[in-house]
């Protein structure tokens, strides 16, 4: 079978063509700019040229498309979109509108058009057979970070991490996925994920952070160790848990660009021995942490997967830098297709046996 796996990041979106008949290595892969850096890019441009904008299309990842969005009203210049587009700046369009954004459906003349979305399949179709590459695809995977629409006056930041509290309890890394069907209403950038993607396509939604930390599990060292702390570093965003076997010890969440080596360093140590708190790591500008159980003994292993990995190189914890299937950027890929197999019994011998096979 083959499956179109997508990770979408601040930095990159990630992208694996998955067959169960070839060699992983094998599998077509390609690592480049994510939509909000490409939205962004469109938006220094008219910034540049001195044009007004129009956003359409539907909400997605923020970050670098909101900051260039921000430089685009600061610089005097105005921006009209859609409410669907501009939802990506806030779920609560009245704090859209105070930044000087104008909701509209039809745009003033003279305006540059600029497509909001985190999942493009025609652009990435287009690059495949540019290649020779055949479209055909037995069912689509995309994780995305979702901090949910909290109500007014609710932090997203408390939201987000109620959410995750809320479905650990499953003690599965794959609970964090749904297919097409099972979307929570608050997850509003999982749905217009889902309203980009042909109906008649099987589709799964995954959370980016369980999805590299599920996707670092493929690599034999880590799966071995237990219990274990795994934490992916991303550009935006650091998710750590602490994993025993199957079961699912504690988490911590932060936002990769509010902590020092250092800091990361110690919030480690303190989910290894249990002693974190979700009062400081909110104090200090993170989501949030959690401790669901007392480990057996001390972790074996920290593994660590990411673009910014490299702010735990030379630590004194003695990181693993994890490469699972040999490709660390593809790592939530990977976590993707085990939440397939899972959530679609079907699949399953199909993708775990290719998935199995690639694993050294």
């Amino acid at each position: 079978m083959r499956v179109l796996a997508v990770d979408v990041g601040t930095g990159t979106q990630d992208i694996l063509l998955f067959d169960s008949e070839v060699e992983l290595e094998n599998c077509t892969q390609m690592i480049v700019p994510s939509p909000t850096q490409l939205v962004a890019q469109q938006i220094r441009a008219a910034t540049a040229a001195r044009e007004p904008i129009f956003l359409t299309g539907v909400t997605m990842g923020g970050g670098p498309c909101a900051w260039a969005a921000e430089d685009h009203l600061r610089a005097g210049l105005p921006i009209y979109a859609t409410p669907a587009a501009a939802q990506t700046f806030d779920d609560d369009l009245a704090n859209v509108e105070r930044l000087g954004v104008r909701l509209v459906e039809i745009p003033p003349r003279d305006t540059r058009r600029i497509e909001m979305r985190d999942f493009d399949l025609p652009a990435i179709l287009s690059s495949l057979d540019s290649f020779g590459i055949s479209p055909e695809l037995d069912a689509i995977a995309v994780a995305v970070f979702d901090h949910g629409a909290a109500p007014p006056g609710v932090s997203d930041r408390l939201f987000r991490f109620e959410y995750i509290a809320e479905t650990i309890v499953q003690n599965d890394l794959a609970a964090f996925a749904y297919l097409r069907e099972e979307i929570p209403a608050s997850l509003t950038r999982m749905a217009a994920v889902a309203a980009s993607t042909p109906d008649d396509l099987p589709l799964l939604l995954m959370d980016t952070g369980p999805a590299a930390v599920l996707g670092a599990l493929e690599d034999a060292r880590v799966r071995a160790a237990c219990p274990a702390l795994v934490v992916n570093v991303g550009n935006f965003h650091t998710l750590a848990f602490h994993v025993e076997g199957e079961r699912i010890l504690g988490l911590f969440e932060h936002h990769t660009g509010e902590l020092l080596p250092a800091e990361l360093e110690a919030y480690l140590r303190k989910l290894a021995d249990g002693t974190i708190t979700n009062a400081e790591v909110f104090a200090d500008m993170g989501h949030g942490a959690l401790v669901a159980a007392a480990a057996s003994r001390p972790p074996e292993l920290l593994a660590v997967v990411g673009p910014r990995r490299g702010m735990l190189a030379g630590s004194a914890l003695q990181p693993y830098f994890a490469v699972p299937h040999g490709d660390m950027m593809l790592a939530g890929c990977f976590g993707c297709l085990r939440a397939l197999a899972r959530k679609r019994p079907e699949w399953r011998s199909s993708i775990e046996r290719a998935l199995d096979r690639g694993m050294v």
